[in-house]
């Protein structure tokens, strides 16, 4: 059955996630962690309504909610790491994503036997297995833990101590080693990544709301011989970036176009590229994103669609083939693919 396009927004807008809009518990992920990490180290705020963005073909179709609202994105700050990977990447900062982390950033965790073996390739994939507290906080918090987009089921209880293999045989969707990458990100450009961000994505994007990337209150770290905030990868405990519906938007576009946005070349293809191959052992995973490749992660999703997902939920939809970006703020998750197969059908002919 087709909808139209307001029916379909309509259908969206009534979606909302279960989250309150003022931060009143529970609200967030951190309850969720053992004790004594289960709290916030870095600020939050009220969010705004369900919000959102859909542009086809380069020409925006519908906006909704408060667009403009500068709301946390939660995990979608990690495919946001990943652009800032690409960009160390094409500037050659990264000469090799298969090269050991320690080789360019020594002395900030990544030393001994196995850890050494870590390659930012693995980081980026969520296979690292790497070992040990990053801004105070553990990864075993992390390990265990699964998500509702990955197929199987945990083979624990999330925090426990499970043993730990080579790096590059498991995929674990772990937090601390996402701030780990974004400490050794730092170190890598040796400028706080906020201001890399903005440089470099967000001004020649023209992204113009408001925005901020946030650290915890144990944040700052000494980057040749500085004093630099080492910024969190997500809002999992607090802080991170908040940003509008429409700047993500903007960067959207920038991703369906292969790196390109209104005849600059923000990021290589080549990189985009790099951060659409499936993972080995989780082949529904890339650089930081979310891959449909066989459909099971949204069953009404064309093949080609990728998605930067974070808590709350807030979903970046990106399909190069489709020409499309559908950005989606606060609905509920368990939704998502009913709300991606109500835009199918709003834009079929």
């Amino acid at each position: 059955m087709k909808h139209s396009l307001a029916e379909t927004i309509a259908f969206i807008q009534s979606c909302e996630t279960s989250w309150s809009r003022d931060t009143s518990p529970p609200w967030g992920i951190h309850d969720m962690d053992p004790p004594p990490y289960n709290r916030l180290y870095g600020p939050i705020h009220g969010r705004g309504p369900v919000s959102g963005v859909l542009f086809h073909k380069n020409q925006m179709l519908a906006k909704w909610g408060e667009p403009h609202k500068a709301d946390l994105t939660f995990s979608v700050a990690k495919t946001y790491l990943a652009l800032l990977a690409g960009l160390a990447f094409d500037q050659g900062l990264l000469k090799d994503v298969h090269a050991p982390v320690v080789q360019q950033c020594p002395g900030i965790g990544f030393e001994g036997d196995r850890l050494s073996r870590i390659t930012w390739h693995h980081l980026l994939q969520q296979t690292s297995e790497w070992e040990g507290t990053c801004l105070g906080i553990p990864e075993q918090v992390d390990r265990y833990r699964w998500l509702a987009y990955q197929t199987g089921q945990a083979q624990g209880i999330k925090g426990d101590a499970r043993p730990l293999g080579e790096p590059g045989t498991k995929f674990e969707y772990n937090d601390v080693r996402i701030n780990q990458l974004s400490l050794a990100l730092l170190h890598l450009f040796k400028r706080p990544l906020p201001e890399v961000f903005e440089e470099f994505f967000r001004k020649p994007l023209g992204c113009s709301d408001a925005f901020q990337w946030v650290g915890y209150e144990q944040g700052l770290t000494q980057v040749n011989g500085q004093r630099m905030m080492s910024v969190p990868g997500g809002s999992h405990w607090g802080g991170g970036i908040s940003i509008s519906a429409m700047d993500q938007a903007l960067i959207g576009l920038m991703l369906m176009g292969q790196g390109q946005f209104n005849g600059q070349q923000i990021l290589s293809k080549q990189w985009l590229q790099m951060m659409q191959q499936p993972c080995d052992v989780a082949p529904y995973y890339g650089y930081l994103i979310w891959l449909n490749n066989d459909g099971a992660l949204f069953k009404d999703a064309p093949r080609s669609s990728w998605f930067a997902i974070g808590a709350g939920s807030s979903v970046t939809w990106v399909d190069p083939v489709l020409e499309l970006v559908c950005i989606m703020r606060w609905i509920d998750a368990s939704k998502t693919n009913d709300c991606i197969a109500q835009v199918m059908q709003s834009l079929s002919t």
